[in-house]
């Protein structure tokens, strides 16, 4: 069969006991999973959460720390063990796995970006099974991805997977708490996160974890947004994952088939990107954009803020607010002296480098 690509995410609550160490009932019961998966012509890359969980214990701590630096010195601890056990078990089925840190400067920076994904791609093209993990021993508050969560989404993206599947301790979302209504009804299947959906997922996640099901919906907002769908649910068995990829899973399916993914470079200017300034255009350079797939060109811009080079990213603002963000081909030095032009106004000046502002290739909008 043809290769297919799936991102398994694993959180603490799905690979650890109540004490906050790793269950190795749990933790085998992963492996075989991901060994039939792979066996199934799947490329898999598993995101997997726990290093904190499975680390604090052993720094004498009686639950989870809450300080950056318990959590820093506990996943410094946990993360060896953690990718210790899974050497171990996944060599038993033959399978070499490669452990991968990441930071949020990973995603942000564009060539680190880059690299992050042809690393992927070499490690998915000879076989090797990525284990995913953000480096917590490093991160700082302001820079993390919030939960392996949204991580997980992100690599999903980045590595255009068909399939983003997040076990948890729930079999999927329901209409209410199920733990506190027997009567709750589970979606067995929803094409798109709603105000509603988010409004009823608040609530904390388990003791060691640090999310919760309202992170998951937000996780998989984001993996929407880039083409993927995503499964959230759980299961037990060598079988679970093959089931779930077959459309049998114990939880919920989220996404349609008709999903629209956005390349690389899209998705690094959408997501990861920092916006170095502000355009504002007109009503017929914002159909142009938002209608007709068209670059944005000088004669659209009417007003501009910010200082930026070639090859920065800004945001556009139309007539109701911003409609999106795009690389920039001139520097604000530059495109101040031709905004409102039309080509003919400025071709034949020492200004003129390309036709468009933004091309539309390196345009996302909102």
């Amino acid at each position: 069969m043809e290769s297919k690509r799936v991102v398994v995410k694993i959180g603490s609550s799905s690979l650890t006991n109540t004490k906050g160490e790793i269950d190795q009932q749990k933790l085998h019961d992963h492996i075989a999973s991901i060994a039939v998966l792979k066996k199934n012509g799947y490329e898999v890359i598993l995101v997997s959460s726990g290093a904190v969980a499975a680390g604090f214990t052993k720094l004498g701590y009686p639950s989870r720390p809450v300080t950056l630096k318990g959590k820093q010195a506990a996943a410094a601890v946990g993360q060896s063990l953690l990718i210790q056990s899974y050497i171990e078990l996944f060599t038993q089925h033959q399978i070499t796995p490669a452990q991968i840190l990441l930071t949020r400067n990973d995603f942000s920076k564009r060539e680190r970006y880059g690299n992050a994904y042809s690393t992927l791609t070499e490690l998915l093209e000879r076989g090797i099974l990525p284990i995913i993990n953000e480096n917590d021993t490093v991160s700082v508050e302001e820079l993390t991805f919030g939960d392996n969560d949204m991580l997980s989404a992100l690599v999903s993206g980045l590595v255009h997977a068909e399939q983003l599947i997040i076990l948890t301790d729930i079999n999927g979302l329901y209409d209410s708490n199920p733990k506190d209504n027997p009567d709750a009804k589970r979606y067995d299947k929803i094409t798109e996160i709603t105000e509603d959906l988010m409004k009823g997922a608040e609530g904390a996640g388990s003791k060691v974890g640090t999310g919760g099901m309202k992170s998951k919906l937000v996780a998989a907002e984001t993996a929407l947004s880039l083409g993927v769908k995503v499964f959230i649910g759980n299961g037990s068995g060598e079988e679970k994952l093959v089931s779930i990829m077959e459309g049998n899973g114990d939880g919920t399916y989220i996404g349609s088939d008709d999903l629209t993914a956005l390349n690389n470079n899209r998705q690094w200017i959408a997501l990861h990107s920092t916006v170095q300034g502000s355009l504002y255009v007109d009503k017929g350079a914002e159909k142009a954009l938002m209608e007709n797939g068209s670059s944005l060109l000088p004669a659209g811009v009417y007003k501009m803020e910010g200082n930026f080079i070639k090859g920065n990213v800004v945001e556009v603002i139309g007539q109701y607010g911003v409609i999106g963000k795009g690389e920039v081909l001139y520097s604000s030095e530059e495109l101040q002296q031709i905004i409102g032009k039309k080509s003919t106004e400025y071709k034949e000046t020492n200004l003129f480098l390309t036709t468009e502002v933004i091309h539309r290739n390196k345009w996302v909008k909102n």
